[in-house]
């Protein structure tokens, strides 16, 4: 939803991307973005020709109200950085001082401002301040931000552990900051990727910070490779919101003849699929693509012949279905008459009804207590 977000005197307005949600509701900032934008103009630190690094700025209303700066942002989402350049250019403000990088790029140095949306991810709360620490001075003043009620004691000491000394602030309208002392002489290094072995196979994972179920086979995904399709030689295959490749890599396993197109909009989901094809199965890597994407948006169309997709029902903290909409709109341009799009969800989710009013068609292929697993075709 396009929102005037006035703060300081300033006036923009930012919207959510992917644009066009269902939930016109959702705003594209919280009040932690409020808080960190208003602390630094008390404390007279948005005054001009800073070094600012921003962590996780989901929409860009950080972003839009430095751009007097010279700013960097780190997201390891495709869709945020997608987001800060659209709110940039709606907003009239010039990029030329903007700066995106990834979650796996390494770190400008000579900072003076750390601006830090705090992720629900722990692994990557771990890997980004491990990186900071690393690469900035003790000197760098260091600003966290999030809802009040997502800081926990146990939150503070992961910020004590790899920064240094942590104190917050009171809380304003439901948010809280979080400020740190960088301690130089005590480092602390995350280890990432972490790895593990698949069970029942002779493949071991390695996953990146930002990766869902980091440590294990999620049951989702265990369910949902015991009720794939049979794939031919030469199957063009899109593995949509691939995460760590585990589904493409069952895949290819079993026909290593097929193609297979990696796609998710997480930087660090790609790297890992990406990391996990040629460690584990390096003679068919050839035959796979590795993307970050919105959905499907530059796959052309009629192109595939089969689409495997887990789709998420959130974004950052809020929950939505307008993801899991586009995924199956997007598979239905993408899909060749008579291709397939097989799905796995949790049962109450209902993606069985959106199915039927996109394709006309679905059919149950198997459930238990918590998931289903569903196939469209295109006709």
């Amino acid at each position: 939803m396009i929102s005037p977000f006035i703060i300081n005197d300033k006036n923009l307005f930012l919207d959510r991307f992917p644009t066009g949600q269902v939930n016109r509701s959702l705003q594209a900032w919280d009040a932690a973005d409020e808080y960190i934008i208003s602390y630094l103009a008390q404390q007279d630190l948005d005054k001009p020709k800073q070094k600012v690094l921003i962590f996780n700025d989901n929409f860009g209303a950080i972003t839009c109200n430095l751009t007097e700066h010279q700013v960097f942002c780190v997201n390891d989402s495709f869709l945020s950085h997608q987001g800060i350049e659209l709110n940039l250019e709606q907003n009239g403000l010039s990029n030329e001082n903007v700066t995106l990088l990834s979650s796996l790029d390494e770190l400008p140095s000579d900072i003076n401002v750390v601006l830090y949306k705090i992720p629900k991810s722990k692994g990557l709360l771990c890997q980004q301040l491990s990186a900071i620490k690393q690469k900035l001075s003790k000197d760098v003043l260091f600003i966290a931000g999030d809802r009040a009620k997502e800081i926990h004691s146990s939150t503070l000491k992961v910020f004590e552990q790899y920064l240094g000394t942590t104190k917050t602030s009171l809380a304003v309208k439901k948010a809280r900051l979080v400020f740190c002392e960088l301690d130089n002489e005590k480092p602390t290094h995350a280890n990432f990727p972490t790895s593990w072995p698949l069970e029942n196979t002779n493949f071991t994972l390695h996953n990146h910070a930002n990766v869902y179920a980091r440590e294990k086979l999620d049951i989702g995904a265990r369910y949902f490779m015991e009720n794939l399709p049979s794939i031919s030689a030469d199957t063009k295959v899109i593995d949509l919101g691939c995460g760590n490749g585990v589904i493409g890599l069952n895949v290819l396993s079993k026909q290593p003849e097929a193609h297979v197109h990696f796609i998710d909009e997480s930087y660090m989901a790609i790297a890992s699929a990406k990391l996990n094809i040629s460690e584990n199965l390096p003679s068919v890597a050839e035959q796979c693509q590795f993307q970050v994407n919105d959905c499907l948006t530059s796959v052309e169309g009629g192109s595939v012949d089969l689409v495997l997709c887990n789709p998420p029902f959130h974004q950052q903290t809020a929950t939505t279905d307008h993801i899991a909409w586009q995924m199956f709109k997007d598979s239905h341009r993408v899909l060749k008459k008579g291709g397939e799009l097989r799905i796995i969800g949790n049962r109450q989710l209902g993606y069985h009804i959106k199915l039927k009013r996109i394709f006309g068609n679905e059919t149950l292929i198997a459930s238990n207590d918590k998931f289903v697993t569903i196939s469209a075709i295109k006709r």
